[in-house]
């Protein structure tokens, strides 16, 4: 454990390490926190949760978990597979697959472990099947600013998860450029051969540039290879992008159904943690082959199900979000509006969705920023061990015009504060 200490003791004497912060209390966006490090508390305007649609608070969410405890319990105490399946994960699967447009769906517990599911599942299919041998290679082509969690998915995809060495044939992994189709189609037309199952995984909406993955071109380009699957991870899409939050292909005006009529396989990654409420992930398809596949992988059989009250908080929030688009459209009017404040005071905010980062000049560190905006009552994020240095700002449907306007002032005091510009003569 010594270069671990060494290295912790340099992280903190660089300045690396994130300033951490407890909550006591949410009232809509005014919380309550606590300097972990000083235990002064402070009551601030948060722009840093991703309840992108306010519903940690609803009370029907809150009621609907209380009342999957009092019928359920606390916890299913077994995988689905074996013991742990309730009603309300068959509830919620087929919730999510009518919100997606794709009828099968299987729920894991969180994003991480349903793309490695996924990677299990399709590279090396479950257990030894009498007659039946794959030897078909997988060649799996990756956005280069995907998710923590895509990336340790396909890094790892290679052997089957629980096995030390795996006897599955070759998984072979490239990346493309950022949101750059062209890109893919040349990484495909140097990587592909003729009997390659062809996977490529994007997020949807990028979580540190808060931009969208161009789905009309990568399907395009995927059209030329019958068969291809194309994964995208709506963590950051769902609630947030698409006249009524149905996510990217909403947003692009098409449906699952025109991707598979193009040739292209479409799967759907939601999260729950966003727009939902709660917490768990679900991979919806139209092939129903591969939902016992994702539900026997070790990730799925090795783990816990989906809690009761989880799983009723966001059965509830989707039913909320379906049943009144009109949060959608106010997160959408949100982000717009404050995009244009900061744009009006001359912030460089980059991408196009609520994510919404902002690039500081170079001589304004980050985590300093954000420490003057909690000193005017704001909490924004500062980046800059995870991404390119950056306040990232999340607003939701519940922030108002004088709160996002509070927000702005805040930033343009603590700019004045800390950047002096050098005119030149």
């Amino acid at each position: 454990m010594q270069v671990v200490k060494e290295y912790v003791q340099r992280w903190y004497e660089s300045g690396l390490d994130p300033d951490e912060y407890i909550c006591h209390r949410k009232q809509g966006n005014i919380v309550e926190i606590e300097e972990a490090a000083t235990g002064k508390r402070k009551v601030v305007l948060t722009f840093c949760t991703n309840d992108v649609l306010g519903l940690t608070q609803e009370e029907s969410v809150k009621q609907a978990a209380i009342n999957s405890i009092m019928q359920y319990g606390t916890s299913n105490s077994s995988c689905s597979v074996l013991s742990g399946r309730i009603d309300l994960h068959r509830q919620l699967e087929d919730e999510i697959s009518a919100f997606k447009h794709l009828p099968h769906t299987q729920l894991f517990i969180n994003a991480w472990m349903a793309m490695q599911a996924l990677m299990d599942a399709f590279c090396h299919l479950a257990i030894p099947v009498p007659g039946f041998q794959n030897t078909r290679e997988t060649l799996i082509l990756t956005d280069v600013l995907n998710h923590g969690c895509i990336v340790s998915a396909v890094a790892n995809a290679g052997t089957r998860s629980g096995k030390l060495f795996g006897h599955s044939p070759r998984v072979r992994v490239r990346a493309y450029r950022h949101c750059d189709a062209e890109d893919l189609a040349r990484k495909l037309q140097r990587y592909a051969r003729p009997d390659d199952r062809i996977l490529v995984v994007s997020d949807a909406v990028f979580s540190m540039d808060g931009d969208i993955a161009p789905l009309p071109d990568m399907i395009e380009v995927m059209s030329q290879y019958e068969g291809s699957v194309l994964v995208m991870d709506e963590a950051h899409a769902s609630g947030a992008i698409g006249e009524t939050g149905r996510g990217i292909y909403e947003y692009f005006d098409l449906l699952p159904q025109q991707a598979i009529e193009r040739g292209v396989v479409p799967l759907i990654m939601t999260t729950f943690s966003k727009f939902a409420a709660s917490a768990g992930a679900a991979i919806s398809t139209h092939v129903a082959e591969l939902k016992p596949l994702l539900n026997v992988s070790p990730t799925s059989i090795g783990t816990i199900s989906l809690a009761p009250p989880l799983t009723a908080a966001a059965l509830e929030s989707i039913r909320l979000v379906r049943r009144f688009p009109e949060r959608v459209k106010r997160l959408q009017e949100n982000t717009r509006y404050l995009r244009s404040r900061l744009a009006a005071h001359d912030f460089l905010a980059i991408g196009e969705t609520n994510v919404i980062p902002v690039i500081l000049p170079p001589e304004i560190n980050p985590k300093l920023y954000a420490r003057e905006l909690l000193d005017y009552g704001i909490w924004a994020s500062p980046i800059w061990f995870i991404a390119k240095p950056r306040i990232r700002i999340t607003v939701n449907a519940l922030h108002t015009r004088e709160e996002m306007d509070s927000l702005v002032a805040a930033m343009v005091k603590a700019r004045d504060l800390m950047y002096k510009p050098t005119i030149s003569a």
